[in-house]
This record gives C-alpha cells, sequence and structure tokens, in this order.
C-alpha cells in the first residue's frame, strides 16, 4: 500500500511538470521587481517610471524625493530642505534644459535661478525633501510632447532631470512683461519625465474649452496648459482703473486648455503686510538692510575671531 501511495505521488509530480500550472487571476504569487531593476533593463525609461515621491504636511507641504542608486532630480538654487547624508550635489548652468550660460541667463529672465542644483544618489539609496516657501499646495504633473506647461516664475519646486525650463517669452508678449509684469516673468516648462509645481493658496482648476475665456488678475495666474492663449489686457472702465483699486491690467486666458489659478498673490500679500512693517529704523536704515548688516557684521566678526 505504502509503495502504491509513492507510486501515485510520484505520477502527480510529473504530471504537474509536464503541464503549464495556471493560477486563477490574482491569486497568482508575484515577485517584487525594484524600480532600479526596471531601469537597468530598460534605460531609456528612466524618465517615464514613476519617482518614488510623497508631499508631507498640509499648509505648509514639503516634497520628499527617495532615490536609489542612479536617480537624481534637479531644482533651482535654494529650494533644498533636508537630505540624507547619501546623497551628492552638483551645482551647474547646464541642467534643466540649459546648453551653457547664455541659456542659463535667458531662463533666468523669467525668474528662475541661474544655477540649477542635481541632487543624485550614487552608491546608496538617500532622500532630498524641498519644503515649500509659503503656504500652498505641491502637486505633480507629467511631461512629454503633449504635456507643456506655462508657470509662474516660482512655480517650479523640482523635477527629474528630462525637464527643461526655460523664459516663456516671445515678442508679441513684451507688453505683457513691460506692464504688466506677467508675459515675461513666466516660465515654459516642457522635456520629458514629471515635475514638482508649488502655487501659492488654494487651488481653482478650469478645464477650459476652445474659445472659452477668463480673466485673472496676473497675481493669481498659476500655472496653464500651453495650448491656452493669454494676452494682457486693461481694466474697462476709467473709473475702474483709477478707484477700482484692482490693478490696470487683468490677463485673458483664452482655450482649449486647463489652468490652475492661486488664491494667495505674493504682491497683495505684501502689500497687505506693508502697514504693520516699520519702514525705516535708527538714522534711515530698513529692517531689511539692518538686518542684513547685522547679519554682515556677524559673519565678518566670526571669521576675524577665528583668524586671530
Amino acid at each position: 500500500m505504502a509503495c502504491d501511495r509513492r507510486a501515485f505521488g510520484l505520477a502527480v509530480i510529473a504530471a504537474l511538470a509536464a503541464s503549464p500550472m495556471v493560477w486563477p487571476v490574482g491569486s497568482y504569487p508575484t515577485r517584487a521587481v525594484s524600480r532600479r531593476a526596471r531601469l537597468e533593463s530598460d534605460p531609456g525609461r528612466a524618465d517615464k517610471a514613476p519617482m518614488d515621491s510623497q508631499i508631507r504636511g498640509t499648509t505648509m507641504p514639503v516634497l520628499e524625493v527617495r532615490l536609489d542608486p542612479g536617480e537624481s532630480v534637479i531644482a533651482e538654487s535654494g529650494e533644498l530642505g533636508w537630505m540624507s547624508e547619501t546623497i551628492e550635489l552638483e551645482t551647474s548652468t547646464a541642467f534643466g534644459g540649459a546648453d551653457g550660460v547664455l541659456d542659463a541667463a535667458k531662463r533666468s529672465f523669467g525668474g528662475a535661478s541661474f544655477f540649477m542644483t542635481r541632487y543624485s544618489a550614487t552608491t546608496a539609496p538617500g532622500f532630498v525633501c524641498f519644503p515649500v516657501k509659503v503656504p500652498g499646495q505641491i502637486f505633480q504633473v507629467p511631461l512629454g510632447p503633449d504635456h507643456e506647461y506655462v508657470i509662474h516664475r516660482h512655480g517650479f519646486l523640482a523635477g527629474t532631470t528630462g525637464c527643461e525650463l526655460a523664459t516663456a517669452f516671445s515678442p508679441d508678449k513684451l507688453g505683457s512683461g513691460l506692464l504688466g509684469g506677467f508675459g515675461f516673468l513666466l516660465q515654459r516648462l516642457t522635456g520629458t519625465g514629471h515635475a514638482w509645481i508649488e502655487l501659492s493658496g488654494e487651488l481653482t482648476e478650469y478645464a477650459l474649452q476652445p474659445g472659452q475665456t477668463v480673466r485673472v488678475h496676473p497675481g493669481h495666474v498659476g500655472m496653464l496648459e500651453g495650448t491656452v492663449a493669454y494676452e494682457l489686457t486693461t481694466v474697462p472702465g476709467i473709473k475702474n482703473k483709477v478707484f477700482g483699486g484692482d490693478g490696470l491690467f487683468l490677463l485673458r486666458l483664452t482655450g482649449p486648455g486647463k489652468v490652475w489659478l492661486q488664491s494667495l498673490s505674493l504682491p497683495a500679500l505684501a502689500h497687505a503686510l506693508a502697514p504693520f512693517l516699520p519702514a525705516q529704523q535708527n538714522g534711515g536704515g530698513s529692517v531689511g538692510s539692518v538686518a542684513t548688516a547685522g547679519g554682515v557684521a556677524a559673519a565678518v566678526g566670526g571669521i576675524a575671531g577665528l583668524l586671530g
């Protein structure tokens, strides 16, 4: 009897080995494949694979990007909050789609920094964090031939190495830049991969249909899809211009495309806080200049102490 059971077991094993096993959908065992392994098998998809990131916080959120060895993100100068010890930094004018100093200078005309920094994980995994500067929100957008954007001058927070950042300027928008302070101070975001955008306050999104128009105060424009046309216009009516208190210019946005409007306008915030800030102190110096002078004096004193 024992021999019969053993023979039956061997027969079952042989049958299973001879025919492929079919598992019900959703029940078959899977093997976790890391992002690094997927990239090594297909290096061309480095900017296509989603980056491991997390947005922490609510009112003052922080973007945390976790990098595997060989991965990098870029950001403008001054965006770094904190990072792990394994992250390496490289600052250059050549990141963000710039080919050299001239392209970096053109990019800076739109409000971006002249230098950009690349954060890379080389020998071990790590993380890098980018906090917002004012209360607002962070969100991720894809980049590609059908995903191009125009963002306000401080909207770019970070992105994959395929991001390209340039000034959204054309001769027909010269009036926007000189008079409204908007068209000349916009950034055009293109390239491959994805980027993280930082906008101020709460967000309101509109999907404009072809020919549909909305007029917006320039300070509340956060981001536009590349298909949205924008044109600087004046506030209608002489009394509205002089006594309305809403400024002289509005931006006409025309679809098709999606627009993101921000509730917090930084110029309006600065104007609202101005009456509560002392304009001068101790002989005519502004608060900012006094603080800067104090900081410089402390730095000079500290260096002198080290040298002495």
